[in-house]
């Protein structure tokens, strides 16, 4: 069996194009900028399991980037359109900083907020967003507590969430951030749709409503991509987010 060729810039553009997301050149600048701190940062903290630079053009960066016509069309706009909105988002347990950073690069218009529960983590957060010059903001707490912060709750236009917890859990640290009408998307791998069945009731009690479940269309690559898409029509009862821990403990069923 031959394996893929790693993949290049130029090959990495090539497939932003084909997905029709546009960047500069100075915003490719930054995301090979944003590659070379994450894979030096790498070698002290455990961010990513990626270990080079075509794993992160392919894994981080296109995966990342990919979402941006999904969530153009669940905003029934154009990606350019998109990027063109002062949006509030905010991006739960963002680790080595996916889907958050590329998509504030591509998004400079976004105010993206950032929260992680590892020190460590956070403060590569933190000083990667300073040195790359971005609108984000990075919050060291548990989603759990920010969700019941008046500052953040049901603040959000978008909320992100990648490979966080399976989703019966993942949608009790979401929801109660966005306001009504905002948008929650959540990667997902190919059980997407058994989760979902799975997370039914929980998506109903916090007040939203699935949108839909849509297969990531990622030029050239080979793994299966979804995204679970909810829509927030209801504000969250008061009582959810329930204290750290419980969520992954006892999810709702």
């Amino acid at each position: 069996m031959t394996r893929p060729r790693p993949i290049s810039w130029r090959t990495f553009q090539q497939r932003l194009d084909s997905l029709g997301v546009p960047l500069s050149s100075a915003q490719l600048e930054l995301l090979r900028s944003y590659a070379d701190l994450l894979l030096t940062a790498n070698r002290r903290v455990n961010l990513t399991a990626l270990r080079d630079e075509p794993s992160l053009l392919e894994k981080y960066h296109l995966d990342a980037l990919s979402l941006l016509p999904i969530i153009a069309r669940y905003a029934d706009m154009t990606v350019e359109a998109l990027l063109q909105q002062p949006w509030q988002a905010v991006d739960v347990g963002s680790g080595g900083g996916a889907p958050a950073l590329p998509l504030a690069i591509a998004w400079p218009r976004l105010h993206y907020v950032l929260i992680e529960s590892i020190a460590k983590k956070a403060r590569f957060l933190a000083e990667t967003g300073r040195a790359l010059g971005l609108n984000v903001e990075v919050i060291n707490a548990r989603a759990e507590e920010v969700g019941q912060s008046p500052r953040h709750r049901q603040q959000y236009d978008l909320v992100t969430a990648r490979a966080v917890a399976a989703l019966p859990t993942l949608v009790e640290l979401t929801l109660p951030l966005a306001r009504t009408g905002g948008l929650i998307v959540l990667p997902k791998g190919p059980k997407a749709g058994e989760e979902t069945a799975a997370a039914a009731r929980a998506i109903a009690l916090l007040g939203g409503e699935l949108a839909g479940v849509d297969q990531v269309m990622i030029p050239g690559g080979e793994e299966t991509r979804t995204a679970v898409i909810i829509r927030k029509i209801a504000s969250t009862p008061a009582v959810y987010p329930r204290r750290s821990g419980v969520p992954a403990r006892k999810p709702i069923h």
